[in-house]
């Protein structure tokens, strides 16, 4: 709500004069298969004045893709006696699965913190609410933490250097999807902005699914999740007993 009533406000206050973006993606689906090991996704597009000419000025262009959100559960280990147990717990109502922004100069040359904060401009400005009420102290800690976790795996990204602009007209930015990638749909906005304000956006979507054997046993676990244990334990014994009986212990 916060990000469209910004929209309205930057309409009625600039007018008809803000340019239009063009977005477009190189991939519209990626199908996740056995060999899957990950993807570029190109993203780009075309600045234009509202005539449909070349934009008159030069705008910082950022590039923000960002997966399907869900909830987490994130733990915090401690050492007692010796041994790593779970301590402390938050879990987040609605995290991205995937998030990576691409400009082309870091964020906090191009928007200030209330800018970033209300267009989620960043890792830093990421709304990542816990479902319970906690201590703002621990909030921090568990929300650095996230991040921090997510971007070790490869599934949240920050690139100041990822967006080239041609002629003021053309823009462009590499995005990868490492092998880890979860499915479902994306969104891909753009944003362009002038002197420290969003002067308009775009989206592009996404989807990322899995094909073939790997979408028949996702569907399975999902829809028929008993099923599907009951079988993986099944599995399991039988994979175990034939060890056992073909490769005895001497």
């Amino acid at each position: 709500m916060k990000r469209v009533l910004a929209l309205l406000a930057l309409f009625f206050l600039t007018g008809a004069r803000d340019p239009i973006l063009v977005p477009d993606v190189s991939q519209h689906y990626i199908e996740i298969g056995h060999d899957f090991n990950g993807t570029a996704l190109l993203l780009f597009g075309a600045i234009l004045s509202p005539e449909g000419t070349r934009a008159a000025q030069d705008y910082d262009i950022v590039v923000v893709l960002e997966g399907p959100t869900r909830p987490i559960v994130l733990r915090q280990k401690s050492r007692v006696a010796g041994i790593w147990i779970n301590a402390d717990s938050a879990t987040f109502r609605s995290a991205p699965s995937f998030y990576a922004v691409a400009s082309a100069r870091p964020l906090d040359q191009i928007v200030d913190d209330r800018t970033a904060a209300i267009y989620e401009l960043g890792l830093r400005a990421l709304q990542l609410s816990p479902s319970d009420s906690i201590d703002p102290g621990a909030q921090a800690r568990f929300s650095s933490g996230l991040v921090d976790l997510m971007t070790r795996s490869g599934l949240y990204h920050q690139d100041g250097h990822a967006v080239t602009v041609t002629g003021q007209v053309l823009y462009q930015a590499r995005i990868f999807l490492p092998s880890s990638v979860p499915i479902g749909n994306y969104t891909a906005e753009t944003f362009a902005i002038s002197h420290g304000r969003v002067v308009a956006s775009a989206i592009s979507h996404v989807e990322v699914r899995k094909l073939g054997m790997d979408l028949a046993i996702t569907d399975f676990a999902q829809h028929s999740a008993f099923l599907y244990g009951l079988l993986a334990v099944t599995i399991s014994v039988v994979m175990g007993w034939v060890a056992g009986r073909f490769f005895p212990l001497v």
